[in-house]
């Protein structure tokens, strides 16, 4: 079974949000990020290489010039590489783990696996962006020092994080700021079943 949902990030960007469910235990949710377009593209170009013929008229070093090409050069690579993610998968795998793979705009891929035994919390966190409260997913892991204690903060989809309508939209009901409170295999279900209704319609 497959439905797709559409938001908008903060910019007005669209965010496409595919949910697959091959079976009653695995899950897999894929978010589309808006790609490059030409427009911004050639104004973040423009705006380097004006820079870039200002400083040349006033030093009248032919370097500059070429200086400015090789950094928009290293600039968009590094940025297509490294930053640009157009599609994140989220794979939920019942009493198993979750996978998460990041596909960039370069065409590497960046894949994270958590045992479900390490998920202590699945939480919708917040942040302040540009005078805007935005909404993010992430999964707390347990510490294996303190039982009680939290060893890392993972952010679910960060190429579509400073969204501000993905999470706030969804049927999803958060109790004394946190969703999960079992332990076990409760828990495993739990996580599971959280991630069932925050992407169903």
């Amino acid at each position: 079974m497959e439905d797709e949902q559409s938001f908008s990030d903060i910019c007005g960007g669209r965010l496409a949000l595919q949910r697959r469910c091959y079976s009653p235990s695995c899950l897999e949710f894929c978010l589309s990020c808006p790609r490059i377009t030409l427009r911004s593209l050639t104004a973040v170009t423009c705006t380097v290489w004006l820079a870039a013929y200002g400083l040349f008229t006033l030093c009248e070093n032919s370097m500059i010039l070429s200086a400015a090409i090789f950094i928009t050069l290293l600039g968009l690579l590094g940025y297509l590489h490294f930053v640009k993610i157009d599609h994140e998968t989220l794979l939920i795998i019942d009493s198993l783990g979750i996978q998460m793979t990041s596909s960039y705009a370069s065409g590497k891929e960046s894949t994270t696996f958590i045992e479900m035994g390490e998920v202590k919390d699945v939480v919708i966190n917040e942040a302040i962006y540009m005078q805007k409260v935005i909404y993010y997913l992430c999964i707390l892991l347990k510490d294996p020092v303190e039982p009680h204690g939290i060893s890392q903060v993972v952010p679910l989809f960060q190429g579509g994080r400073r969204q501000d309508h993905l999470c706030i939209q969804q049927k999803v009901s958060l109790g004394d700021g946190g969703i999960l409170a079992s332990s076990g295999r409760q828990k495993v279900k739990d996580t599971f079943n959280f991630f069932n209704l925050m992407f169903s319609g």
